[in-house]
């Protein structure tokens, strides 16, 4: 079963491609990311090889006059290394549909929230164990949501997510996520990065994020200030998190974070997570990786068990 979706999904993104061939306003495109890990888990150890967010995808662009413009995005994530019958190989990511003009831009679908676009590219493991939504709420992708986002006026936009209260996650209540941006989240355009964003009963949560970013030389630097709070129970949680990455030679990038999360309700937990890695640039969209990522959850209060990841793999973007 799992086969016969696989195939289907390549033929429907095969098929979306077919008119690239007559106009460059439709991208197809994708990302292969295997790795082979070793895991521990509370003592419990295990040698695994995991993909690390695949996906396959599409996007469009229809000009409908000069200053109109009809966009979409319908993009897939592979499972490419489960060998579970059992398990769906084929999960929906951000797939909308939406409008694109002096006005800005306007999208309906399943979308990362601002809140979760308001980080950048400041989590260096973003789809591997050190991922900041092991430790942080936020990291939202809503189903039923319209969101908007403004033109840039100097280098500022601001948008707005709008989550139906029909929404499986939402419980019956409606949810807002808002940003404000600040220069480039890839530092390609300017050395500095920066937004603010606030959740509001998104998923049963309230969130606040600070979030800044620059490139300093072979550095780039990057800091998040975050805190939320159940809706239903006034749990409050607060951390920071600080990422660096120094790019060595033409070929060689090394990598590090540290996140803290404090959960101020009951006993009072620490949690933290480490990691540390390095990429090896075989081709412009190509590279060879590793990483290390340690988690301190603070057993005697939280009663979850140290975790420690060591991994190493290949990416390709094409």
């Amino acid at each position: 079963m799992n086969l016969v979706k696989t195939t289907m999904a390549l033929t429907i993104a095969a098929t979306f491609t077919a008119p690239v061939m007559a106009s460059d306003e439709i991208n197809f495109y994708g990302k292969a990311n295997v790795g082979l890990q070793y895991s521990d888990e509370g003592g419990e150890s295990q040698t695994e090889v995991k993909s690390n967010a695949s996906r396959l995808g599409v996007t469009g662009d229809l000009k409908v006059n000069d200053s109109l413009s009809v966009v979409y995005k319908a993009e897939v994530q592979i499972e490419m290394a489960d060998d579970s019958d059992d398990t769906d190989n084929i999960k929906g990511r951000n797939q909308y549909i939406g409008l694109k003009g002096n006005f800005g831009t306007v999208l309906l679908g399943r979308n990362d929230t601002m809140l979760k676009q308001s980080q950048g590219k400041i989590d260096l493991f973003s789809d591997y164990e050190g991922d900041i939504k092991n430790l942080w709420k936020g990291e939202n992708r809503m189903g039923e949501s319209v969101s908007y986002v403004s033109p840039k006026f100097g280098d500022f936009s601001a948008g707005v997510t709008y989550v139906a209260e029909g929404d499986d996650d939402q419980g019956g209540e409606a949810g807002i996520s808002t940003a404000v941006f600040y220069g480039d989240s890839g530092l390609k355009k300017s050395n500095w990065f920066a937004s603010v964003a606030l959740d509001s009963e998104v998923d049963g949560e309230d969130a606040m994020r600070f979030n800044v970013a620059t490139k300093l030389g072979a550095f780039k630097l990057g800091f998040i200030a975050h805190s939320q709070e159940v809706v239903a129970t006034g749990e409050e949680t607060t951390g920071f998190m600080f990422s660096a990455a120094y790019k060595l030679n033409k070929d060689f990038t090394l990598k590090g974070q540290v996140q803290t999360a404090e959960e101020d309700f009951g006993d009072k937990a620490e949690k933290t997570a480490f990691t540390a890695g390095v990429d090896y640039a075989l081709a412009k969209n190509a590279k060879l990786y590793a990483f290390y990522t340690a988690f301190d959850l603070d057993e005697d209060v939280t009663g979850d068990e140290d975790q420690s990841y060591l991994s190493t793999g290949i990416e390709y973007k094409f």
